[in-house]
C-alpha cells in the first residue's frame, strides 16, 4: 500500500503478568487492570473504555501479536516501535512479547525500539505515591555494551526499521542525563564493529521540557515532536486557568480539555516541517485509568476530529524526502491513558478508517 508519510505506531508491551507486577499491585496485574476499574467522573466522561475486536489480549499469544500487526498493516501502519525497558546492570522488564517477536520470526512487520530510559514511579504507573519502583541507572561503558549486545539480534534483524541505512532507536528522556551521549557514542561505535552503517537515533520531545532544537545539537539523528501538554502550558487563558482549578478543587474534576481545541496544538508546523524533526499523531488522551482525578483528560475525541488532525501533521512532511516522512502515531495500544488505535465498542476501527483515507486518499 503507497501512503503520504511512514507512520510509526508505539506499543506498549504490558498486557501479560510478570512478578514485578504481581509484587506492586497484586496477582494477575497488566494494564488491562487499569482500564477495566476506571470510571466516569464527570458528565460525558468517556470512561471504561472496553475493547472490540481483540479483546482482551494476553501478548504472550502469538495469535494476538500476529491479529495486531496485520490490523495496523492494513490501515497504512508502516511498522511498530515497541516500548523498551533497560534499567541498567541487564535489568529488563516487560521483554516477552517483543523477544518472542524477534525469535519467532513473526509477525513479519516492521519495527523498531523505543528504550524508555525513565525511573518508574508509583503514581505515573497507577499508585496514590510517588515511590520508587524501578530506578533507572547509568552504571557505565560496560552497561551500554552488555545493552548494545542484548539488542544487536533486533538491530539486525531484516524486519528492522532504518533510515539512512541505519536502525533507528528511540531515546524517551534524551537530556536526562549527560550519560546518554556516551551510550550514544558507545553504541555508534559498536554498530559500525559489527557490520552496521551506525544507529540512528530518535530523540523524543515532550512538550517544553526536551526541546528539539537542543536534541539535534546534542548529537541525536532526529527529534520527534510530541506536544501532548502544549496546550495546557502554554495557550490556556487565565480565565481557563482559574476555571479549571475551582473544578478539581470544588468538583474533584480532572483538568479535561475537548480535544478539537487542544489538537491544534499538537503541531508547531515551522519546527515540525524541518526535514529531520517528525511529529506525532495523538488520537486521544484520558489518563485518569491510571492517576484518577489527578489526570488529564482530553474530552469529546471524535474520528472527525482525529482525522483533521491527521490531515494537518501529514501536510508538514509533504516536502520532505521520502525516507523521512516519518510520523509517530501515539499509541497503538495505550489503553490506560485513552491514548490508543485498536478497536473498542463505541468507535470500532473509525479511528483507523479516518487515519487510512488520509494516508491513502
Amino acid at each position: 500500500m503507497k501512503t503520504k508519510a511512514r507512520v510509526i505506531a508505539f506499543y506498549l508491551p504490558q498486557y501479560h503478568p510478570i512478578p514485578e507486577n504481581d509484587d506492586w499491585w497484586g496477582k494477575g496485574f497488566t494494564e488491562w487492570t487499569n482500564a477495566g476499574k476506571a470510571k466516569p467522573l464527570f458528565k460525558g466522561h468517556y470512561q471504561p473504555r472496553i475493547p472490540a475486536d481483540l479483546g482482551y489480549y494476553d501478548l504472550r499469544v502469538p495469535e494476538t501479536r500476529k491479529a495486531q500487526a496485520d490490523m495496523a498493516r492494513e490501515y497504512g501502519i508502516e511498522g511498530f516501535i515497541y516500548w523498551h525497558y533497560w534499567f541498567g546492570n541487564g535489568k529488563r522488564l516487560i521483554e516477552r512479547p517483543f523477544t518472542e517477536v524477534l525469535e519467532s520470526g513473526e509477525p513479519d512487520f516492521p519495527f523498531c525500539l523505543a528504550w524508555a530510559n525513565e525511573t518508574w514511579k508509583g503514581f505515573a504507573h497507577g499508585m496514590t505515591n510517588r515511590n520508587i519502583l524501578m530506578e533507572q541507572k547509568y552504571p557505565g561503558v560496560g552497561d551500554y555494551k552488555a545493552h548494545f549486545y542484548e539488542v544487536l539480534p533486533a538491530l539486525k534483524d531484516k524486519r528492522y526499521i532504518q533510515v539512512e541505512g541505519k536502525p533507528l532507536f528511540m531515546i524517551y528522556k534524551p537530556l536526562e542525563e549527560p550519560e546518554v551521549k556516551v551510550f550514544m557514542d558507545t553504541w555508534r561505535k559498536l554498530a559500525i564493529e559489527n557490520g552496521l552503517k551506525g544507529i540512528y537515533f530518535v530523540g523524543h520531545c515532550i512538550d517544553s521540557k526536551f526541546k528539539t532544537e537542543d536534541v539535534l545539537a546534542n548529537g541525536f539523528d532526529a527529534a520527534n515532536s510530541t506536544r501532548l501538554f502544549n496546550y495546557n502550558l502554554n495557550h490556556r487563558t487565565l480565565g481557563q486557568k482559574i476555571y479549571n482549578r475551582l473544578n478539581k478543587i470544588f468538583r474533584k474534576v480532572p483538568f479535561a480539555y475537548p480535544y478539537k481545541t487542544v489538537s491544534k496544538y499538537f503541531i508547531v508546523p515551522e519546527e515540525d516541517r524541518i526535514e529531520n524533526v517528525y511529529p506525532s499523531i495523538i488520537p486521544g488522551w484520558d489518563h485518569s485509568a491510571r492517576s484518577g482525578r489527578e489526570g488529564l483528560v482530553l474530552t469529546n475525541s471524535t474520528p472527525e476530529y482525529f482525522k483533521e488532525h491527521v490531515k494537518e501533521v501529514l501536510d508538514l512532511v509533504k516536502e520532505k524526502r521520502t525516507e523521512h516522512k516519518i510520523v509517530f502515531l501515539k499509541s497503538w495500544n495505550e489503553w490506560a491513558e485513552g491514548n490508543y488505535m485498536e478497536p473498542d465498542l463505541r468507535w470500532g476501527k473509525r479511528y483507523l478508517e479516518a487515519l487510512k483515507k488520509v494516508l491513502v486518499e
